[in-house]
């Protein structure tokens, strides 16, 4: 069957696009308001782009009712921001982090996270998270009013010592980090083992 992306309505595009382009990794994503408010939430419309310069990408589309979502107004006023990858281990944090709160709660509170400086941008790292790039924003896309597309460039890369192999030769160990990553539908993810559900708050 055949699919014309110039008529199809803007929710129909993303049934098929969310469930055929998986498994996809998850960004969730650490920032500051101006005002200082920590904000995360995680984002799957997300990858790596290039290695020199190092950027990666990440969707960020507009809430449901049209406004931009309180992680790309964050982006780009203030131009930081770090990706967090997801272990199974932090799954339901990750989870609580996509409910849609007011600006000024803290989100990583709400969902009990403990976090760890940046050391080169002011947003901070989950300390959950086995991998964290801290992001400065190189190239903002606002294909359509309220939507983001935020290339970062990564300025440092943290890594657990629990998941370094050579550190000499940058090699890690991918399996043992335990991510997961988005499927098809709006419950469903995968890690190393297969595909699981988890509803969604």
């Amino acid at each position: 069957m055949d699919f014309d992306f110039q008529t199809l309505a803007p929710d129909d595009r993303y049934k098929l696009l969310a469930s055929t382009v998986v498994p996809r990794p998850i960004a969730w994503v650490t920032t500051l308001s101006l005002g200082g408010v920590r904000n995360a939430a995680p984002f799957s419309f997300f990858n790596a782009l290039s290695k020199d310069p190092p950027l990666l990408a990440v969707g960020i589309q507009a809430d449901k009712d049209g406004t931009m979502k309180d992680t790309a107004r964050n982006i780009l006023d203030t131009r930081a921001f770090v990706v967090n990858l997801v272990p199974r281990a932090a799954q339901e944090a990750m989870n609580a982090t996509s409910q849609g709160v007011a600006p000024d709660v803290d989100e990583l509170a709400v969902a009990g996270l403990d976090t760890r400086p940046s050391m080169k941008i002011a947003p901070p790292r989950i300390a959950a998270s086995p991998v964290a790039f801290e992001c400065r924003l190189h190239t903002p896309l606002e294909p359509t009013p309220n939507q983001l597309i935020a290339i970062g460039e990564i300025v440092h890369a943290h890594v657990d010592d629990a998941f370094i192999l050579d550190a000499s030769r940058h090699y890690i160990a991918t399996e043992k980090l335990d991510l997961i990553g988005r499927m098809h539908g709006r419950d469903w993810y995968l890690d190393t083992r297969g595909a699981f559900q988890m509803e969604r708050p």
